[in-house]
């Protein structure tokens, strides 16, 4: 997933997100046995005596990686040392997104809209009503701060 996203392949890292999800995986919940809103440590394979039987659930680092792997890969809001790197890679169906995230104090409140259906390129950021040159959005320290990403 994090591979795909930092090549620009949005498609493919949600595509690959999507297939591991509990979320998108509830048609298959009685044959995992467990609850299906959670990711399980293992799943038994085909010559198990219960084959496709979850276990361990809630055991697992799988729900740690899968938020970064969302929040700074697909959506790509990532902190750096300078600030908040903003530099998604979206499947191209996507018009867009909204985000709210808090970071060293300040609250970014973050739209990111998609008008060319890409997957992946940042065309213009503004910060406040104002334009910046780059997608790393500086440090503020405090306050709530309006984050428009267009991509394209």
């Amino acid at each position: 997933i994090c591979a795909e996203a930092a090549v620009g392949r949005g498609d493919k890292a949600f595509e690959y997100y999507s297939k591991i999800a509990p979320a998108f995986r509830e048609d298959i919940s009685d044959l995992h046995r467990t609850e299906p809103y959670v990711y399980a440590q293992m799943i038994a394979g085909k010559d198990a005596k219960r084959h496709g039987e979850a276990k361990n659930s809630w055991l697992t680092g799988t729900a740690a990686w899968n938020f970064v792997a969302v929040s700074q890969y697909i959506l790509g809001i990532k902190p750096e040392y300078n600030g908040l790197k903003i530099d998604p890679s979206i499947p191209h169906e996507w018009d867009g997104f909204t985000a709210s995230r808090l970071f060293r104090g300040a609250t970014y409140e973050i739209t990111v809209k998609n008008p060319d259906h890409v997957c992946h390129g940042v065309k213009s950021v503004t910060v406040d009503g104002k334009a910046v040159d780059s997608n790393v959005i500086p440090v503020f320290g405090n306050g709530t701060h309006k984050v428009e990403v267009v991509l394209g």
